[in-house]
């Protein structure tokens, strides 16, 4: 049985080799600064941050644009309506269309937050197995009903896929062309719930099996985690880093409006 791609995580940098948990709360903490900023200071300075920390990942550019590319082809759309959509004061005008000072700074601003998240994400959690990561959230004192529904959901979703794929396999052998007609929408729709009904069969056969190995809602691990001197290093690095953040989001526009109210 074949298993989900972690691609990024497989590498041997310093980030690959960071605890898992300093890791997740510096992402945690970067995505609600990055994503709450307001200032285009704030919104590249992180997406500075992310990209030097995906150079010190060592990752291989091809596959992180091509996650870029997928991000920014939905951003395409917001350039595209956005900008004409949004009032302020128009610089650019064409025939019926006219495009805002405002709705441009706020397609700005979202393509740079976008592209700072993706990116950090990659660097700091893609870089983690996701077997890990499931015990570094449960290390971090999450609930354990989430920790334990990412990684079933890690395990059963090739499982899943290939349901899935026999079913649809059995659709063309019976002669089904999927066309925009009712029987298609009807077939869709019995492939759909049998999907199903099948992955709550094999969920109740699964976690019978468990309590007949004597499980008690929790996973043990045979790795531990640890801190060593590189994670206090990152942890202190990160913390600066977020702190710079922090104060050119909310320190520096007050500084500049004091000094020109003087």
């Amino acid at each position: 049985m074949s298993a989900i791609r972690e691609p990024f995580s497989e590498g041997e940098s310093l980030l690959h080799r960071l605890d898992p948990r300093g890791k997740v709360a510096a992402a945690a903490a970067f995505s609600v600064l990055v994503a709450s900023s307001r200032t285009f200071a704030t919104a590249l300075t992180g997406l500075c941050l992310a990209v030097v920390a995906i150079l010190c990942a060592r990752l291989p550019w091809r596959k992180v644009a091509a996650r870029l590319l997928v991000v920014n082809g939905f951003v395409l759309f917001l350039w595209l309506v956005l900008p004409f959509t949004y009032p302020g004061e128009v610089v650019w005008r064409w025939r019926w269309f006219a495009a805002t000072r405002e709705g441009l700074a706020a397609a700005g601003l979202i393509t740079l937050k976008s592209n700072a998240l993706l990116l950090g994400l990659i660097a700091l959690v893609a870089t983690v197995p996701l077997v890990d990561l499931g015990q570094a959230l449960h290390r971090l004192r999450l609930p354990d009903k989430l920790c334990h529904l990412l990684l079933f959901t890690y395990r059963y979703l090739y499982v899943f896929e290939q349901e899935y794929q026999r079913l649809t396999q059995a659709m063309k052998i019976r002669g089904f062309r999927p066309r925009t007609d009712l029987h298609t929408y009807r077939s869709y729709a019995y492939l759909a719930a049998m999907l199903l009904v099948r992955s709550h069969d094999r969920a109740e056969r699964v976690y019978q099996a468990m309590l007949c190995r004597g499980f008690q809602g929790r996973f043990y691990s045979l790795k531990e985690f640890s801190w060593q001197p590189r994670d206090r290093l990152f942890l202190a690095t990160a913390g600066l880093s977020l702190l710079v953040l922090a104060g050119l989001e909310w320190l520096l526009p007050w500084t500049l409006g004091r000094t020109g109210g003087g």
